[in-house]
């Protein structure tokens, strides 16, 4: 798709057209771009784009709804993708995520989403950006992405039909009504980032559980993470919660919300990701703040029962300021990463030891990463964990293809 943007007058407004593809991957939406489709403004970092992917996704909207514009009025669908043909030899596309806030006139560009990135092969394929030399007849073909906003690979297993992304199939992703076709992801050496205490370190404060002190609130046990996206996990008996909630049983709340917002922006400070509290207001998308629990059985916001044997332990994960519908792509590379170490918050409440995978049980169902930490010790006195390599399985779909209509001057 390389139609070049234009310029169309509607009802005496001037508005630009600008190729775009809508899609479904993973528990997300969003509007993705190929970088050269983009006007000569927009593809390079700053306000200019920053104002572009607003209008398109209709925020900010002190309504909350995003009624004029391709958003969905939840973290999970207002969000931006931007490809490009990768100039590194080991990667196959460059690969930039935009969070959109809802509200506030901001894009939040801090972190990865890992539900989007499960589409980013295929629709690297649909845009052209893979050479078709490379594309089999019938198979699975790996795409390397080079995840630009956290500089990390992360590798898809796009499923090919007669030469073609094949979008349709049978497996069934909780969060998502309709089967479609399994897309594996793997996420490379996804422990990195910014850290209090040493940059690059999955354990940013040194340790595995800390003493998390945040005032009129109260103290709490935390295990801060940067595996996937930088998350902290509480137990969620310390928060007065069952690690079973939906919902509305939170972002009905707003106290509740309050004080989570309120732990997270003190954890962020720990994490040594903001200096103070005051700027999580413009970090909305980093860190995650997740609540754990041993296994229950509880029933999904489908109606559907999931028994404590299935599972090995609750998570429930707040983004954007709300709990989320089901979990996060990137969170369930963090929930997977602590999962396996021993002593972590989610370790313990998936009853300790070692492991190399964790079924989990979120709003919207359950859902199995794979995750294998290994203690590293080296000459120089360094040490820590790693993570190889964290996988899971989830599908991806075009809802719309075509363009989109910005009004001008932004």
């Amino acid at each position: 798709m390389n139609q070049s943007v234009t310029v169309s007058q509607i009802s005496g407004a001037q508005q630009i057209k600008v190729p775009a593809t809508y899609m479904r991957a993973g528990t997300s939406k969003g509007v993705f771009f190929n970088l050269a489709d983009l006007p000569t403004s927009v593809q390079k970092v700053g306000e200019s784009r920053d104002r572009f992917l607003l209008r398109v996704i209709g925020s900010p909207d002190p309504y909350g709804k995003q009624i004029d514009g391709m958003g969905g009025a939840t973290s999970s669908t207002s969000k931006v993708v931007i490809l490009s043909k990768s100039d590194s030899p080991d990667h196959d596309v460059d690969y930039l995520f935009g969070q959109v806030s809802i509200d506030s006139p901001f894009v939040d560009w801090s972190g990865n989403c890992g539900n989007l990135s499960s589409g980013v092969g295929a629709m690297a394929l649909h845009m052209g950006l893979i050479d078709e030399s490379e594309i089999p007849e019938q198979g699975r073909l790996p795409v390397r992405i080079r995840q630009v906003n956290i500089n990390k690979t992360i590798v898809t297993h796009v499923p090919i039909k007669h030469g073609q992304v094949q979008e349709l199939g049978g497996f069934e992703l909780d969060g998502v009504t309709f089967p479609a076709a399994e897309i594996q992801v793997d996420f490379i050496d996804p422990a990195d980032g910014e850290a209090a205490y040493g940059k690059g370190s999955m354990f940013p404060t040194g340790n595995v559980v800390d003493e998390l002190e945040v005032p009129g609130v109260g103290c709490f046990q935390t295990t801060f993470i940067n595996s996937g996206i930088p998350t902290m996990f509480i137990d969620a008996q310390a928060l007065g919660y069952q690690g079973t909630e939906l919902q509305d049983d939170i972002n009905n709340d707003e106290k509740a919300l309050a004080m989570f917002e309120t732990i997270r922006a003190h954890g962020a400070v720990k994490m040594g990701l903001i200096e103070h509290v005051d700027q999580a207001k413009q970090r909305q998308h980093t860190p995650k703040i997740a609540f754990v629990s041993s296994a229950k059985s509880y029933v999904t916001s489908s109606g559907q029962p999931v028994n404590a044997s299935d599972i090995d332990v609750l998570v429930r994960a707040l983004s954007m300021g709300k709990l989320h519908h089901a979990m996060m792509g990137t969170a369930a590379v963090a929930i997977g990463s602590a999962a396996s170490v021993p002593g972590t918050i989610v370790n313990r409440a998936a009853g300790g030891g070692e492991r190399e995978s964790v079924v989990f049980g979120h709003p919207s169902g359950t859902l199995k990463v794979g995750a294998k930490a290994t203690y590293y010790l080296l000459e120089n006195g360094e040490q820590g964990w790693k993570i190889e390599k964290a996988t899971m399985s989830r599908s991806a779909r075009i809802l719309m293809e075509g363009w989109v209509r910005v009004p001008q001057p932004l």
